[in-house]
């Protein structure tokens, strides 16, 4: 049973046929970038174990990455730098970068299903609540996204080994708040979010008061 292609048969029912799936990665980490990934499969195409990356083990989002790149008709990952995020906020950078993989993907979609994410009157759409447990065009979209934010969280756990990011990602965890607050901030913590401002405001009332005579 095709359960997840309701929404995809629906926009073709409406006498749409390029139909690209949205979704991103890293919203809530208070470090690393914010990672979008559009999926456009083709009309016959369908497999179960594509799901929302959440629900899927990492060895299997690994998995699942390669066969939809193999199937996709088209396929396109954007990846918004933390200064990006800081300057749009977390939302407005989710939407630039689905509006950004519309607008560059090899095959021009005529509709877009995405993850309860509105994108105004650039392309006809269709914003889904809990969208990627129920449209394998928005789970693929957030396979990709999962899986390369994590590939570069990892690289980055490497080049910051103190905090862990290989472990947490970025997120809000204890173990990486207390990271912070020892090590500081790095240049990919998101400096709009509260913990990192905290931290910045501690270190900036530090140095106001060693700067006092």
């Amino acid at each position: 049973m095709c359960e997840r292609l309701e929404f995809e048969k629906k926009a073709r029912t409406l006498g749409y046929h390029t139909i690209i799936g949205l979704d991103e990665a890293g919203r809530g980490p208070m470090a690393g970038p914010l990672v979008v990934g559009g999926v456009i499969f083709p009309e016959d195409y369908y497999d179960e174990r594509i799901n929302d990356s959440k629900k899927l083990t990492e060895k299997k989002r690994e998995a699942l990455f390669d066969i939809i790149i193999e199937n996709a008709l088209a396929y396109k990952i954007e990846i918004i730098d933390v200064e990006e995020v800081d300057s749009l906020n977390v939302y407005q950078a989710s939407k630039e970068g689905m509006l950004r993989i519309i607008r560059s993907i090899d095959k021009k979609p005529d509709f877009a299903l995405t993850d309860a994410m509105p994108l105004g009157n650039e392309l006809p759409h269709e914003a889904i609540v809990k969208g990627d447990s129920k449209s394998q065009s928005i789970a693929a979209a957030s396979i990709l996204a999962k899986v390369t934010r994590d590939r570069l969280m990892k690289e980055y756990g490497k080049k910051y080994p103190e905090y862990g990011f290989e472990k947490h990602k970025g997120y809000v965890t204890k173990a990486h708040k207390e990271a912070l607050r020892k090590y500081g901030v790095t240049p990919i913590h998101r400096k709009s979010f509260a913990p990192v401002q905290e931290v910045l405001n501690e270190q900036l009332s530090l140095f106001d008061f060693n700067d006092v005579d």
